[in-house]
C-alpha cells in the first residue's frame, strides 16, 4: 500500500459548485482540531442539486457494480461480516428509500466529473488547515450514503481522514477513541491493511465511552483516521456526503500496520504504530520495501 506520488488537481469549474460552503467558526474548529480530535461543523450545501434524491439514484445505475454498496439496514451495531441484501436494485433502492429498511453507500463518485468539482470545492476551502498539520492532501474521494429511516451502519473504521456531511433527514454518529486497541485491537487494524474486513467487533461496554454526534441538515462531523464509530439513522430518510483524504503520515500508519502483520505472521509481537504526529517512517519503509520485492502483501 504504497503512499500515491499525485496531488491534488483542480477540475474545469461547473456552474453549480458552491462557494463558501463551510461557515467560517467551522474552518476554525477544523484548524483547532485536526487532526485527532472529533468535532462538529456546520455548512450550507444545502438543497444542492447533485444531492437530490432521482440525481442519486442515476448516480448510482452508471456507477460501476465496485463502486455501489447497498444492504438492509434494519441492522444491529455489531455484525459478522457483510450484511445481506434485500433483493431490491441500487435504483430501487434509492427511489424507494423511505420505505426499503436499507442503507447504500455510493463509492469514489469523484469519478464523474461533476461531482469531482464538488469534492474539489469543499476541500479547497480547508486545504490550508489541512497542509498545516499533515502536508500534502492526497487521494481525495467521495461517498454518498442515502439510509431508510432508523437504518443502522455498524461498528467499524476506515482509513481515511473524513468529514461527514448531513444532507438531509438526521442521524447519531457514535465515535470512540481512534489508536485504542480497546475498541480495535491492533490485530483488527492489521487484518484490515492486509485485506481484511473494516467492520468490528461490538461490546455493549464500549458505551461508556461512547460520543455521540446528532447531525441533521447542515450540520457535519469530522471522524479521524480509523476512529471506530457507527451510525443509526433518524425517523425519515437521509442523504450524507462524506468527504476523504489521506495524507503521508496516514499511508505510513497503514504500511507500518500491514510490516507488522508480516512480523506477526512470522512469531513476533510487534509494537503498534504511534499516532499523529509521531513517525512510522522506519515500520512503513521496510514494508514498502518487502512489497518491492514481492516479499508481502494483501491478504
Amino acid at each position: 500500500m504504497n503512499a500515491p506520488n499525485h496531488q491534488w488537481q483542480r477540475p474545469v469549474p461547473y456552474t453549480t459548485r458552491p462557494i463558501g460552503t463551510f461557515h467560517d467558526t467551522a474552518r476554525d474548529a477544523f484548524a483547532r482540531s485536526y487532526p485527532e480530535t472529533p468535532h462538529t461543523l456546520r455548512h450550507t450545501l444545502g438543497h444542492h442539486p447533485l444531492l437530490e434524491l432521482e440525481a442519486l439514484a442515476a448516480l448510482a445505475e452508471q456507477l460501476p457494480a465496485t463502486s455501489v454498496e447497498y444492504n438492509r439496514g434494519d441492522l444491529p451495531i455489531g455484525v459478522t461480516g457483510k450484511p445481506g441484501a434485500t433483493g431490491l436494485t441500487i435504483g430501487e433502492t434509492i427511489r424507494q428509500v423511505a420505505k426499503a429498511e436499507s442503507w447504500a453507500v455510493l463509492k469514489h463518485v469523484e469519478q464523474v466529473p461533476a461531482y469531482r468539482a464538488l469534492l474539489t470545492d469543499l476541500l479547497d476551502e480547508l486545504q490550508a488547515e489541512i497542509a498545516v498539520k499533515t502536508g500534502a492532501l492526497l487521494t481525495p474521494q467521495a461517498f454518498i450514503f442515502i439510509s431508510s429511516p432508523n437504518a443502522v451502519t455498524p461498528y467499524h473504521f476506515d482509513p481515511e481522514h473524513n468529514i461527514l456531511l448531513q444532507v438531509k433527514g438526521t442521524k447519531v454518529m457514535t465515535q470512540f477513541p481512534a489508536g485504542d486497541p480497546r475498541f480495535a485491537p491492533d490485530t483488527a487494524h492489521e487484518s484490515y491493511y492486509t485485506g481484511g474486513p473494516r467492520e468490528l467487533a461490538w461490546d455493549e461496554a464500549y458505551m461508556d465511552a461512547a460520543r455521540p454526534f446528532p447531525l441533521g441538515p447542515g450540520d457535519a462531523v469530522y471522524v479521524p483516521v480509523m476512529a471506530p464509530h457507527f451510525v443509526r439513522n433518524g425517523p425519515s430518510s437521509s442523504i450524507s456526503l462524506s468527504i476523504t483524504w489521506r495524507s503521508t503520515w496516514s499511508y505510513g500508519e497503514s504500511d507500518a500496520r500491514a510490516f507488522n502483520h508480516w512480523l506477526r505472521q512470522r512469531g513476533f509481537v510487534p509494537k503498534a504504530p504511534a499516532r499523529w504526529p509521531a513517525s512510522n517512517r522506519p515500520k512503513a519503509y521496510a514494508y514498502r520495501i518487502l512489497r518491492k520485492l514481492g516479499l508481502a502483501g494483501r491478504g
